[in-house]
């Protein structure tokens, strides 16, 4: 009861990141008068979403892990035969999106973050595709979020 109350949790908290990137913090930086405005912004955004995100993703899949432990208990040795293809997709999307959801936190944010605060500065193109980066990868862990919760449910029977 406690994990799937922390897996609910978590996946709010991780998709509430995910949509906030590109509804609420990306339009700001947009809206910033002044270059140097802008890669502030993105810095101190990035700042604080990098590390929620991460940490969601991981409650997600250690709470995962726990309720497909409790799932083997109740199925015993029917389990792979009932979930086993089901658990199988699950895994490979849940896989792959923490694949692009790392690309998207440690490639893109993280860098840019360093990067920022070391004093580096960035032309307005490089901003630009930073931006545009966050953007594309934002939508596509949104799709596979929504695949991957889809196939869950498939899990529990929902």
């Amino acid at each position: 009861m406690l994990s799937s109350w922390l897996h609910v949790t978590a996946l709010a908290v991780y998709l509430g990141a995910v949509v906030g990137l590109p509804v609420i913090l990306l339009p700001c930086v947009s809206a910033m008068k002044t270059h140097a405005g802008r890669a502030e912004l993105l810095a101190r955004g990035l700042k604080l979403y990098n590390p929620l995100q991460t940490g969601a993703l991981g409650v997600l899949l250690l709470s995962g892990a726990f309720q497909i432990t409790q799932l083997k208990a109740v199925y015993r040795g029917a389990f792979a035969q009932q979930l086993g293809a089901t658990l199988a997709w699950k895994l490979a999307l849940a896989f792959v999106l923490i694949l692009f959801s790392t690309y998207q936190t440690m490639g893109v944010g993280l860098r840019f973050v360093r990067r920022q605060e070391a004093g580096d500065s960035f032309t307005p193109q490089e901003l630009e595709r930073i931006t545009k980066r966050l953007t594309v990868s934002t939508y596509l862990l949104l799709a596979l979020s929504a695949v991957t919760v889809w196939v869950g449910l498939r899990l529990r029977g929902v």
